[in-house]
């Protein structure tokens, strides 16, 4: 145990973080408060944020404005882009300040900040001056982390009344909420004193959402997803996008309000969506797969929900045979994950490969083990239809091997990062490069 590990454990966690707050300060006058000179906008969610985050600065882009972004995936000034080896989304020691500044000498005109709740009860979002915040969806995850799901909405909240006592600019002189109708909490978050609110949803369910003057509904209807992309109607003006998955249309749908709360005219929102592409490690197909007769798809699923999602995806592709790449995060997060995630794969892949997959301090091939269980559970055996392999880059290399024509290599729970966290060390790692690699000696 390292000296960093020896002060989480005796320290308490409240005092651990209150150092955040000061660093935040700190920052923010060393660079000169550089939230107040631009457009704000934060994105919080259990899920989808890194992908909204990407297309709504595509978006924007595509608009004529110049955009920065802060995000799980990549920090991005003005289109320069790094990619986040960080493995944290909200950056501590100013650094969030710093890249602020950098977008204000770059001139840009809009800031997006994905906006954890860890981060927020770490006081990573202290002294950025937030002038619209979005709530993605939520439910029940990072519970172990968080002590209970009420703790977690509860800090998801403490974001939304932060950003509504945020003082106004001249330059947007006004605070907006935009939240998913379809979310079982959306009235708590809409209940917070905002200037304007943007509910949006999949479908007419906005029933149980609390109508006041100042709130608007957004209804996407007439879905269609294809294999050429998808298309959806939202108050009679359709919208395509060359993009997979029906979870896509609530993302389009999130950037779609915040396009609306800046005032930009739907006819450049439509031109907009339609040269959208995919997001690093986000359903990100590898093309050099495609020479040797199969697919492979890597993407950040790490949960139940967002992994059914991607199977949705991966049925309209219509493969042979199923080959997932995957495991469970470790650290003490959210244990009983474990089990869920190996279920489903279990039963819906044709072959599971487990691997390491960020076990921080956790016994990996102990992870290993409890997400093994559950696929055999459901019928699989080892040997024939599952493998346990601790080494990722050779489940990965399993998984090339044992490819065949029209199969589909599925590899989850890591995307683009450039990372796994073993023991308090980042040891570099990336999927895509991993798989480049074996299918480069196939």
């Amino acid at each position: 145990m390292n000296v960093k590990q020896i002060i989480k454990k005796i320290v308490p966690k409240k005092i651990l973080n209150a150092r955040h707050f000061f660093f935040a300060y700190l920052g923010a006058k060393k660079y000169g408060f550089p939230s107040e000179e631009l457009i704000v906008i934060g994105i919080t969610g259990t899920s989808g944020k890194s992908s909204i985050t990407d297309y709504l600065r595509q978006s924007l882009e595509a608009c004529g404005l110049r955009v920065g972004s802060l995000s799980t995936v990549d920090f991005y000034v003005a289109g320069e882009q790094k990619m986040n080896d960080q493995k944290m989304t909200m950056l501590g020691l100013a650094q969030i300040q710093q890249y602020l500044r950098k977008m204000v000498e770059a001139k840009c005109e809009i800031a997006i900040v994905e906006t954890t709740s860890e981060g927020f009860l770490q006081y990573r979002h202290a002294f950025i001056n937030y002038d619209i915040m979005m709530l993605t969806n939520l439910y029940p995850e990072h519970i172990e982390s968080h002590g209970s799901f009420e703790n977690y909405k509860a800090a998801k909240l403490g974001i939304f009344e932060y950003v509504s006592t945020c003082k106004k600019k001249k330059a947007f002189d006004k605070k907006v909420a935009i939240v998913n109708g379809n979310n079982e909490y959306a009235n708590e978050f809409l209940d917070k004193d905002f200037d304007e609110k943007y509910v949006f949803f999949r479908g007419d369910r906005d029933g149980h959402v609390k109508k006041t003057d100042n709130l608007e509904l957004l209804i996407a209807d007439k879905v269609q997803v294809a294999k050429k992309g998808l298309n959806f109607s939202v108050d009679e003006d359709i919208f395509e996008a060359p993009l997979y998955g029906e979870f896509t249309v609530m993302n389009l749908m999130a950037v779609y309000a915040v396009l609306q709360a800046l005032d930009i005219p739907k006819e450049k929102i439509k031109k907009a969506f339609k040269s959208l592409h995919s997001v690093p490690g986000r359903l990100e197909f590898i093309p050099e797969a495609k020479e040797k007769g199969f697919e492979v798809i890597v993407d950040y699923a790490f949960e139940p929900i967002a992994i059914k999602a991607l199977y949705d995806v991966v049925e309209l592709l219509e493969p042979k045979r199923v080959i997932h790449v995957f495991g469970g995060t470790g650290g003490g997060r959210d244990i009983s994950r474990r089990f869920s995630v190996g279920e489903f794969v279990g039963k819906h892949a044709d072959i599971a490969i487990v691997t390491d997959e960020d076990p921080y301090d956790d016994d990996p091939m102990k992870i290993i083990e409890d997400v093994s269980s559950a696929a055999i559970k459901v019928g699989k055996k080892e040997g024939q239809d599952l493998w346990k392999i601790l080494d990722r880059g050779e489940a990965i290399a399993q998984a090339v091997s044992l490819a065949k024509k029209g199969d589909i290599i599925l590899i989850t729970g890591k995307g683009s990062e450039q990372g796994m966290v073993v023991k308090g060390k980042i040891i570099p790692h990336d999927d895509r490069k991993k798989v480049r690699d074996v299918l480069f000696l196939k």
